[in-house]
């Protein structure tokens, strides 16, 4: 399973970071699913393999600008590169009106038809594509979802070592037992097709998250899978420091309840813009990074937009690093006043 940052700032982007948006799919696989899509999201797209053409479904997890302003550009966009397949949008009931009337007062046509899934509250299972999803909901200032995204069972593999062993030939035996079948063989022993069929690997999930200062909400679901991605929009301090209550998470909420859920792999993302990536501010991205490994012993990454990471087989998630990372300040970090009113979305 494949994850691809796309914007990792909370409220307002920064030169480094676009708002928020996150693309997954099976490894290697041409039809993807995005989640969220901000102002900006089609141009951080441009810079990956993906394609608005295999876009299979999109994901909003609320209604809040950071999380859904890109909609109307990106269908636009993948309406005049020649799309004509439908693509279903799963989303609070609001984003369907907002996208009708972003087209309506633009005159946008559409060369394919949008299915609108209205998402209202927690749902387990939906069939999308090469993922089953179940939806959770969160604690923010308008509702909010984390989307679950669990793969779909492979076919199993033969345990060719026991077939030698008990002496199957080789051939159309194989592939009635690879299907689940009985066999009888020429000898008139009987076959359990699933006598030789190895054990079914553990199907894998993530989880990615919409806004939420209430980690626990994700009890339930996080008991099942190998990775959460989460925001951490501030450190402890800065959070009680605000005069208002942004019903955001703190690097320190959500490490706490990764550890006491034993999440394998842990994401943070969706950062305040007054933490610059490395150097001259008061304010830097190693803080949050300490809060989190100070409460958190698993696997922890912090997200950078166009990050690419792969969740193995067995469970590990590792990152592949573009170029373009390199180690810059941010100048257009937010200054500690100014960012107060940015990141009440």
């Amino acid at each position: 399973m494949e994850l691809i940052f796309l914007g990792t700032s909370a409220g307002t982007p920064t030169i480094r970071r676009n708002v928020s948006g996150a693309a997954i799919r099976m490894q290697h696989a041409r039809r993807w699913y995005l989640v969220d899509c901000g102002e900006g999201t089609q141009h951080r797209i441009l810079k990956t393999p993906l394609s608005l053409y295999t876009l299979d479904a999109i994901f909003i997890t609320h209604v809040h600008g950071d999380h859904c302003f890109g909609l109307p550009g990106l269908l636009a966009s993948a309406s005049m590169s020649g799309r004509t397949e439908p693509l279903r949008i799963y989303a609070p009931p609001a984003i369907e009106k907002f996208i009708k009337v972003a087209t309506d007062v633009t005159q946008s046509w559409l060369s394919f038809e949008i299915d609108f899934v209205p998402v209202t509250q927690a749902q387990q299972a939906i069939d999308c594509g090469d993922f089953t999803v179940d939806i959770s909901e969160l604690s923010h200032r308008v509702p909010s979802f984390a989307y679950g995204f669990t793969e779909k069972p492979k076919q199993r593999r033969l345990n060719v070592k026991k077939l030698k062993a008990d002496g199957v030939p080789a051939g159309p035996i194989w592939g009635a037992i690879h299907k689940g079948e009985d066999a009888t063989l020429d000898d008139g022993r009987s076959l359990v097709g699933e006598d030789y069929l190895m054990p079914p690997p553990k199907l894998r999930k993530i989880i990615i998250c919409g806004d939420n200062d209430r980690p626990e909400c994700l009890a339930e679901t996080a008991s099942t899978a190998e990775v959460v991605v989460h925001e951490a929009t501030y450190t402890e301090d800065v959070s009680q420091g605000l005069k208002f209550d942004p019903q955001h998470s703190t690097a320190k909420a959500i490490a706490g309840f990764a550890e006491k859920a034993e999440v394998k792999n842990l994401v943070l993302t969706h950062f305040s813009s007054r933490y610059q990536q490395v150097g001259r501010g008061p304010r830097t991205m190693a803080e949050i990074e300490a809060e989190a490994t100070a409460h958190y012993s698993g696997r922890l990454h912090l997200a950078n937009d166009l990050d690419r990471f792969w969740l193995d087989p067995d469970g590990h998630l590792g990152r592949y690093i573009p170029a373009e990372h390199a180690d810059q300040p941010d100048t257009s970090a937010a200054p500690e006043d100014a960012a107060d009113s940015s990141e009440t979305n």
